[in-house]
C-alpha cells in the first residue's frame, strides 16, 4: 500500500510540474506577444490593375519582407482581397498586415533596404517595377492596431 501512496505522490507531482511548466510557457508566450507591433496597410488600385499591383507587390516587396522574418524583425505577413466589391468611397484592393517584433522596427524606413541588392541583382529594374506598381495606385494608408481583450 506504501508503495501505491508513493507512486500516486510522484505521480501527482509530475503532473502539477507540467501543469506549472505550460501555464509559465503560455505566460511567457502572451507577455512576448503584448510587444508586438501590428501594421495594416491598405491599397486602392486603379480599376482593372489589382492583379497587377498585386503581382508585384508579391514579386518585389515581399521577397524582402521574408528576409526580414528570417532576421526575427517582422513576426508574420500575411495578404488579403476582398472577395466581393464595396462602395468607391469605402474600397480597397489588397490588405498586408505585417506584426513586427518592436514598435522601433516597424518605423524602421531602412529595414529591408540592405536585402534589395542580395536579391535584385539589377536595381534600376527593380526601382522601375516599384515606381509602376505605384503608378497603379489610387491610395495607400497604413494603420497600427492593438489587440483588444475581450474577458
Amino acid at each position: 500500500m506504501a508503495t501505491l501512496t508513493k507512486k500516486f505522490i510522484a505521480i501527482f507531482i509530475v503532473i502539477t510540474l507540467i501543469a506549472v511548466f505550460n501555464h509559465s510557457f503560455a505566460q511567457n508566450n502572451a507577455d512576448a506577444s503584448k510587444n508586438y507591433f501590428t501594421v495594416e496597410g491598405y491599397y486602392k488600385v486603379k480599376w482593372g490593375f489589382a492583379d497587377e499591383f498585386i503581382s508585384l507587390w508579391k514579386k518585389n516587396h515581399y521577397p524582402l519582407l521574408k528576409k526580414a522574418i528570417e532576421k526575427g524583425d517582422i513576426i508574420s505577413v500575411t495578404a488579403e482581397k476582398p472577395r466581393l466589391h464595396s462602395g468607391e468611397d469605402t474600397r480597397w484592393d489588397f490588405r498586408v498586415t505585417l506584426v513586427f517584433r518592436t514598435a522601433a522596427l516597424a518605423y524602421d524606413e531602412n529595414l529591408t533596404t540592405s536585402y534589395k541588392a542580395q536579391l535584385y541583382p539589377d536595381l534600376d529594374k527593380l526601382a522601375k517595377e516599384e515606381q509602376h506598381r505605384f503608378e497603379l495606385l489610387i491610395s495607400h494608408w497604413d494603420i497600427t492596431t492593438e489587440n483588444v481583450s475581450l474577458d
